[in-house]
């Protein structure tokens, strides 16, 4: 039967494996409850089906052996009347009708074995819904946090590459006051050495400005009769 072939994989899932294949298992819990809730309806209605399949070929089964039965009581009445030709006619019904039971027991058994197969599958949707939905907030909270680590974990490598950078900066920084220093030293050892002689030929000349400036002055207040 098709309904069969195509809930085949229904009843081979394995709940547990498909969650753990899952990417993402807040939305896998939430997808694969809409597709079971929605083949449970479906599996439920050809499950109705196919049982009633069933219940319709035990019943044909049923009553070609009640008429069998029947056909043979008829012959031993007609043996004890004395009618043998009677008890004939009702055995040759009898074997007709034993010749029909085979095929009937044949798509008995045959509905039967669809009927079990169709109430396993829905017997499993059940159990496989009841089971996620208890589990549900369970798993979506195990998901949230998950989440929520791996934010933290995100934030923490930004926090240790901030703490790289700042380590590259006062490198850069302790080599710029090496450059400096180095440059200063430079600069010093640059510089040209004071030269003696200049400082006492400033002295001297010096001093003979002031003497200069002595006579001059001695000179006017002669002049002017101050002395």
């Amino acid at each position: 039967m098709g309904i069969l072939d195509r809930f085949t994989s229904i009843v081979k899932a394995n709940i547990n494996e498909l969650l753990d294949k899952a990417e993402d298992p807040e939305k896998m819990v939430d997808q694969y409850l809409r597709e079971m809730t929605e083949s449970l309806a479906e599996v439920r209605e050809a499950t109705a089906g196919v049982m009633a399949e069933e219940k319709r070929c035990k019943k044909l089964v049923d009553e070609n052996k009640a008429e069998a039965e029947k056909y043979e009581e008829l012959a031993r009445k007609a043996l004890t009347a004395g009618n043998e030709a009677d008890a004939r006619v009702f055995l040759a019904k009898k074997q007709e009708l034993a010749g029909r039971t085979e095929g009937l027991v044949v798509a008995y058994e045959g509905a039967k074995a669809n009927a079990d197969k169709m109430r396993q599958m829905h017997d499993k949707l059940v159990s496989d819904i009841e089971e996620l939905n208890a589990r549900k907030a369970a798993i979506k909270a195990k998901a949230a946090v998950a989440k929520t680590q791996s934010k933290v974990n995100e934030m923490t490598s930004a926090g240790d590459r901030a703490e790289g950078a700042r380590s590259a900066f006062d490198r850069m920084e302790a080599k710029a006051d090496e450059m400096l220093d180095r440059a200063n030293a430079v600069a010093e050892l640059s510089e040209k050495p004071a030269d003696p002689t200049e400082d006492l030929a400033k002295k001297y000349a010096e001093a003979g400005a002031t003497a200069a400036v002595d006579d001059d002055l001695a000179r006017l207040k002669k002049e002017m009769g101050l002395e």
